[in-house]
């Protein structure tokens, strides 16, 4: 905690950020953020299909149509919930939060299931009510976790949307203990019938976001590590769900650690981003990515400032031949660095955020 207090305290420092870098931080985040929560989930869109979903509005032929509908529903869940946390007079409520799962979820749907014995069954998601039907998960260590009843779920609500309410002006708890506490008491509730997990990490950074933190992203290549941290709290707190949803601060020590060492990277990020000034830096869903060859960085920042360039201008500008040009480009696009919008005769779009750039990922 006194690593983030003195990286906090110079994050402050930097506020209210230019606008050029406040666009470049938050554009960022929104990628990161909505592939990833939605990854967690089994979304099957690739971190450069989001991208080109959310950026210039474009699909990828092989997409799901479900994931896209979905991915563009959560970008605009991340908004109300940014445009609600800057509101800082205004009490967080249960009817927000449902509101949120509606505008996630989009409608009802059903959901068709098949039985251990081989019989059909069925139910319906409701979108921005709270479930009708109990919920539990398979552990890692297979055993059949119970979360709240639907019976005692609206109480449990209203007691955690009360709770923050009363603590975040108290201030006895730091506002990272707050979002650890307030994810991990919500997910022992599980009040919704699908789409917990993404609320939950949305209503997290709600409360990161109102006490002027940066924003986190859980990656989804981290998700087992993320499912342990939560795991960990779930054997100290026992398998009642009321003792989950009241659950103490001592209790969850693992998570509070895991939260805590994400908000130190993100914190730390945004810092370097923020402090690279004229030096150019390139970024791929959270990783800072370093080029072996010198032309391979030549030629993406060439399709970054001219997208209509071609591979003759490139091959003239760099000094190498066609087919070396091609080769990069090729591996470029497997990485999804790169890619091409409007066919041979398109423009070259970069799905890399670069420090230098005005607005961010162009």
């Amino acid at each position: 905690m006194n690593k983030i207090e003195t990286l906090y305290k110079e994050w402050l420092s930097l506020q209210p950020l230019k606008e050029v870098d406040r666009n470049r931080l938050n554009q960022k985040f929104m990628l990161e953020f909505n592939y990833n929560s939605n990854h967690i989930e089994g979304n099957t869109l690739t971190y450069g299909q989001t991208e080109m979903l959310l950026l210039f509005g474009k699909s990828v032929d092989d997409a799901n149509m479900k994931d896209l509908e979905e991915m563009k529903a959560h970008n605009v869940g991340l908004k109300m919930m940014q445009v609600e946390a800057l509101e800082k007079d205004k009490p967080l409520t249960g009817t927000f939060i449902r509101q949120l799962h509606q505008t996630l979820l989009r409608e009802d749907y059903t959901v068709y299931r098949q039985l251990p014995d081989g019989t059909n069954t069925s139910y319906v998601v409701h979108a921005g009510q709270y479930k009708t039907r109990p919920n539990s998960v398979k552990t890692i260590t297979g055993e059949v976790f119970e979360y709240a009843s639907p019976e005692e779920t609206p109480a449990l609500m209203t007691d955690l949307v009360e709770w923050y309410n009363e603590a975040e002006p108290e201030s006895k708890l730091l506002p990272i203990e707050i979002a650890a506490l307030f994810h991990y008491r919500y997910i022992r509730i599980h009040p919704f019938e699908d789409g917990n997990g993404r609320i939950a990490r949305l209503l997290m950074n709600y409360i990161l976001l109102r006490h002027n933190y940066p924003m986190i992203v859980i990656k989804s290549k981290d998700k087992p590590n993320y499912l342990t941290a939560l795991h960990k709290c779930d054997i100290t707190v026992g398998a009642v769900p009321s003792d989950g949803a009241n659950a103490a601060l001592s209790q969850i020590i693992p998570f509070v650690e895991y939260i805590t060492q994400n908000v130190q990277t993100e914190l730390e990020n945004c810092l370097k981003i923020l402090k690279s000034g004229t030096i150019r830096k390139w970024w791929y869903n959270g990783e800072e990515i370093n080029f072996n060859n010198e032309n391979t960085e030549k030629l993406i920042y060439m399709m970054y400032n001219n997208p209509t360039i071609t591979v003759r201008g490139i091959s003239e500008a760099i000094g190498i031949n066609k087919s070396a040009v091609q080769k990069q480009i090729r591996t470029l696009q497997d990485k999804e660095y790169i890619k091409r919008i409007g066919g041979t005769k398109g423009k070259w779009a970069v799905m890399l955020f670069c420090t230098t750039a005005k607005g961010g990922t162009i």
